[in-house]
């Protein structure tokens, strides 16, 4: 079966793609989205989920609701990707398109670091819904939220976690029983921006929160409660949250796609060295964080190329540009704008934490719920 836009994942980017490209050309966009999931989550939402701000049902964004002219919707798991024939196969069949995109995003590897599965982690749902689910037992002690790896999604959400853990245990009158330590890779929370990074460590002081930087967790220990660092140095715990390493999908990897572990793109188009075939979102190597802002605006980028090549003139390159909101707790939002390709390094600025912002975020969520799924 042959359409003219096949998108692999239906992340940020391919709802955003497949958005676009029907808004622009109706029942003519031929375009088959394939995922293997039922629903889409937002990332931050896991975050909900995790402190009992709301269940999961009501963070899930079922697929069933998007419907657009022009575009299939395929819940199918992709088994195999051909790149110079622009074909996949998939556990139902196989497609071939004009343009293929792939946006299949990055797998959780669990088994990467000893351990993780047994102490827990938070960025799956079902990770988020097991901490939920310990939290409300954890009377005292040492939590730790650790990073087993770099890179992976959404670089603020580790400080957040610890922030609203804080939270958590303060209104659970269990704060002054326990220690929080935050354990990145990073030498600060957000390397971009030193304005946020100062920002979130003085929220740290003030909350006496740990900060542990350029230490990832090697493995963790469940039965003696030890968390090793790759310096060799052990941490104790009584909770612990993980964010675990992050990986190309499988049959990316045994595409020939994958460099280094990544898909590599040329970063101003998202294009891959295949003829036809772009690579967009956490499963390319771009040159910009893993998060869903970033994949939704390199779709755009890839759309327009698109319409330019049906209507002629061009479409403009890929900025590098993004924002992402950040908790800081007690009821504040944060705003980080940063800008990875203008300059000679990466640069960010922060828009102060305000409850202003809460709404903004808010709407950032709604705006897309609206767009993509009509909610």
């Amino acid at each position: 079966m042959r359409s003219s836009v096949l998108v692999l994942g239906a992340g940020f980017a391919g709802l955003e793609l497949a958005t676009i490209l029907s808004g622009a050309l109706g029942d003519e966009a031929g375009v088959t989205l394939i995922d293997e999931g039922d629903a889409f989550v937002f990332g931050y939402s896991k975050l909900d989920v995790m402190f009992g701000k709301a269940a999961t049902a009501e963070v899930r964004l079922p697929y069933s609701d998007f419907a657009k002219p022009g575009v299939r919707f395929l819940r199918e798991t992709v088994t195999a990707i051909d790149p110079e024939a622009r074909g996949v196969t998939t556990d139902r069949g196989s497609h071939q398109a004009d343009v293929l995109v792939v946006a299949l995003g990055a797998d959780y590897d669990f088994d990467a670091t000893p351990g993780l599965v047994e102490a827990g982690e938070f960025y799956s749902v079902a990770g988020a819904e097991r901490m939920r689910d310990a939290l409300p037992t954890f009377s005292g002690g040492r939590a730790i939220v650790g990073v087993c790896g770099a890179p992976f999604k959404c670089p603020p959400a580790p400080s957040e976690a610890a922030l609203l853990l804080h939270d958590f245990l303060s209104d659970r009158g269990v704060r002054q029983d326990s220690e929080i330590t935050l354990v990145m890779p990073f030498s600060t929370p957000v390397p971009p921006s030193p304005d946020t990074s100062a920002a979130l460590l003085e929220a740290f002081a003030e909350r006496g929160i740990e900060f542990v930087p350029q230490r990832r967790v090697s493995s963790i220990d469940p039965e003696r409660k030890v968390v090793a660092l790759d310096g060799g140095e052990e941490l104790s715990y009584d909770l612990f949250l993980g964010v675990p390493r992050h990986r190309a999908p499988d049959v990316v990897l045994a595409s020939g796609l994958a460099e280094d572990g990544y898909i590599p793109v040329d970063s101003h188009t998202l294009a891959t060295c295949f003829p036809g075939v772009y690579a967009v979102g956490d499963v390319a190597t771009v040159g910009v964080p893993k998060a869903g802002v970033f994949s939704e605006r390199q779709a755009r980028v890839v759309a327009e190329s698109l319409l330019a090549r049906l209507r002629g003139g061009e479409a403009a390159p890929y900025d590098g540009r993004g924002s992402c909101y950040i908790e800081f707790g007690e009821g504040r939002v944060g705003r980080v704008d940063v800008d990875f390709f203008s300059g000679p390094r990466p640069t960010g600025s922060l828009r102060e934490p305000s409850a202003e912002l809460v709404a903004e975020k808010q709407h950032f969520g709604a705006s897309r719920r609206a767009r993509w799924f009509s909610r």
